[in-house]
């Protein structure tokens, strides 16, 4: 499960010109980041690295790792060697240094994992005081609606999908959670909650997709939350 080598340049390609990615998810963590300029920043669960690229081509100075050395080696022709990739579990030890990072970005990964502690605790401790977590994960009310009837929206379960790439299907397991989980998660570990977020798509989704905005008005849909979280 979740075995990203397997798949690793189907999975980049897709990513290239899907909806959920390229037009919605990439671009709103690179605008909650703002002004990164001279910023250095850690891509957590990068993968092939197109986050960590946005956010260089805005003047960060960026790093990353990933659990997968499949993807690695795909971020690593993208970036270049002098940019600094490793391989590390989310939820475990990180090899970089206490407050290394002015800002660590964690797009769609805390979602992989049951508990959060160690992983947030790790990526608080490799920010600098006041440093900022910017993220997204499963929105919590499109996972609740989306589950088999009678499932406790107040439980953190385990929810698995099947994704077919280049006619093979890989199964995916994620862990849902409700709002409170999440948010009280943030602040246990230490963190003050800045935004909550639900944006609409990138400039261009709807010219590119316009199926799915047919029965749309607000050219938006509810898929992922976003957040930005302080260091306090």
């Amino acid at each position: 499960m979740n075995d990203y080598d397997s798949f690793a340049e189907a999975y980049a390609a897709g990513n290239e010109t899907s909806l959920l990615n390229a037009y919605y998810a990439r671009p709103a963590i690179v605008d909650l980041a703002g002004d990164v300029a001279g910023r250095r920043i850690l891509d957590a669960g990068c993968g092939a690295g197109p986050v960590a690229a946005d956010l260089r081509e805005r003047g960060a100075v960026v790093a990353g790792f990933d659990s997968s050395a499949g993807m690695l080696e795909l971020a690593r022709r993208r970036l270049g060697e002098g940019v600094v990739l490793e391989r590390a579990e989310l939820g475990g030890p990180l090899p970089f240094a206490d407050a290394e990072f002015d800002d660590v970005v964690a797009s769609l990964v805390l979602h992989y994992l049951e508990d959060w502690t160690t992983a947030l605790a790790e990526l608080r401790r490799v920010l600098k005081p006041g440093g900022r977590l910017i993220g997204s994960v499963h929105h919590p009310f499109v996972q609740h609606v989306t589950a088999p009837p009678g499932t406790d929206y107040f439980a953190i379960r385990s929810t698995s999908q099947w994704w077919e790439l280049d006619g093979t299907k890989h199964l995916m397991t994620f862990w849902d959670r409700p709002l409170h989980a999440i948010t009280d998660a943030f602040t246990a570990a230490g963190f003050r909650i800045e935004v909550l977020s639900e944006p609409a798509p990138g400039p261009g989704t709807r010219e590119r997709f316009p199926e799915v905005f047919e029965q749309k008005e607000s050219g938006r849909f509810l898929c992922f939350l976003f957040f930005v979280l302080t260091k306090a």
